[in-house]
């Protein structure tokens, strides 16, 4: 007997737990308002401190965009600076030159002089990275070669060829900058 009892109490225990009421829902009981309004608590702080995030990080992006605008428009402003600071040395010596030739009359001395001052243009320019595109008897390239014009080639191996140059072509830094105008055999 003091089994069923036991059991009795047992159930009596659990039916405690079970809503009764009919016209209830089912999981009324599990839910517990503090608990919600914790979490809604919870939600609302994170999508403010997400919309600060936000926020800061558009500001942040507007400044670095600001930023590197007006860097590169002072690297466009002073791109060639460096080159102008070097011809400037060519410059001082065409200055030399020019009074010398106002006060020599030796031609051979004027020759040698301006001679000098040229290499020293082409020296300065190719430190920087020029190179002069080779083109005479080489194949005829539109990649590279502007044609002025075609002429009779006196030899046949010169057809398609570069026969004369009118103006020399250029690279800078392995990357064509001017193109060559060139007189091509037919």
């Amino acid at each position: 007997m003091e089994e069923k009892e036991v059991q009795q109490t047992e159930m009596a225990d659990s039916n405690a737990t079970i809503p009764t009421d009919e016209n209830a829902a089912g999981d009324t009981l599990l839910k517990e308002p503090v608990a919600e309004e914790n979490e809604l608590e919870k939600l609302t702080n994170e999508l403010a401190e997400q919309k600060d995030k936000y926020i800061r990080l558009m500001a942040e992006f507007e400044n670095f965009r600001r930023r590197t605008s007006k860097e590169r428009l002072e690297l466009i402003q002073t791109a060639g600076k460096d080159v102008i600071i070097s011809l400037l040395e060519v410059m001082d010596d065409c200055d030399r030159a020019e009074k010398q030739l106002q006060s020599n009359a030796d031609i051979a001395v004027q020759k040698e002089g301006i001679q000098l001052v040229f290499n020293k243009i082409r020296s300065t320019l190719q430190s920087r990275g020029l190179k002069t595109m080779e083109s005479i008897n080489t194949v005829f390239d539109v990649e590279k070669h502007e044609a002025i014009t075609e002429v009779p080639a006196p030899d046949n191996k010169l057809k398609g060829k570069v026969i004369d140059e009118v103006q020399k072509g250029y690279y800078l830094n392995d990357k064509l900058i001017r193109f060559a105008k060139v007189v091509v055999g037919k």
